[in-house]
């Protein structure tokens, strides 16, 4: 990783220019671990996620980012300061994966987005295990955190970023344990990808939650208005 100085000098910066430009308003990044190995997982929106989330953050963070980003003249070097690590999203990375475990294991931070790629419709997108895996071998802690108004501000089909309020929401830590059952290892990361998925969604508005969570408020939304109706006596 890039010398200290340079990434608190960076964040300084990134700060600076966020609050002007995105508005930019964090929520509860002290529940974050001070020290510590931990995992920050948030819903990806955008190339600027990793920036926003390190804001607050008076810890530097690794993170995986795609290969060809960080060859880009100055985005790629301020990411590389940021603590990005290159990964090869067409072939699987296993030198990545042990750059992950090797950073956790001496107690570093470590960003990684579950959904294992920037949504594209602006909808949440289902939590992949991976994130869970690395939790359970490493002991890290996971910090949900959500974005809200960041696919507005940038999302993958704006060449530049524009002036939408962008809010960061660091919601409490989550602890891991794992199933004393082996054969069951496999459904718990499933149910926990999907509880992770879960509080990141709470602090959505509808129109980023995935489809089915909308369906189901549409619903309910009819049923009080159809339950809330009496008939003429």
């Amino acid at each position: 990783m890039n010398k200290l100085w340079v990434f608190q000098f960076s964040r300084w910066l990134v700060h600076v220019i966020c609050g002007l430009y995105f508005r930019i308003e964090i929520e509860g990044a002290d529940r974050t671990p001070k020290e510590g190995a931990m995992i920050v997982a948030p819903n990806h929106v955008s190339y600027l996620d990793p920036f926003w989330v390190s804001i607050p953050l008076n810890r530097p963070l690794r993170y995986m980012t795609w290969d060809r980003m960080t060859r880009l003249p100055l985005l790629g070097r301020l990411m590389q300061a940021y603590g990005a690590f290159p990964v090869n999203i067409e072939k699987g990375d296993r030198a990545a994966l042990r750059c992950s475990l090797e950073s956790l294991r001496q107690g570093g931070g470590l960003m990684i987005f579950p959904e294992g790629g920037r949504t594209r419709t602006g909808r949440l997108m289902p939590f992949k295990s991976g994130v869970i895996r690395l939790a359970l071998e490493t002991g890290a802690p996971i910090v949900p955190v959500t974005i809200i108004g960041g696919y507005r501000a940038f999302s993958p089909h704006h060449l530049f970023p524009r002036p939408y309020k962008v809010k960061i929401i660091y919601h409490d830590p989550i602890r891991l344990t794992p199933p004393e059952n082996e054969a069951q290892m496999k459904e718990y990361m499933r149910a926990q990808a999907e509880h992770l998925q879960a509080i990141v969604a709470s602090a959505l508005p509808p129109e980023a939650l995935p489809l089915r969570e909308q369906h189901a408020i549409e619903f309910e939304s009819a049923s009080e208005i159809l339950g809330g109706a009496t008939s003429p006596k």
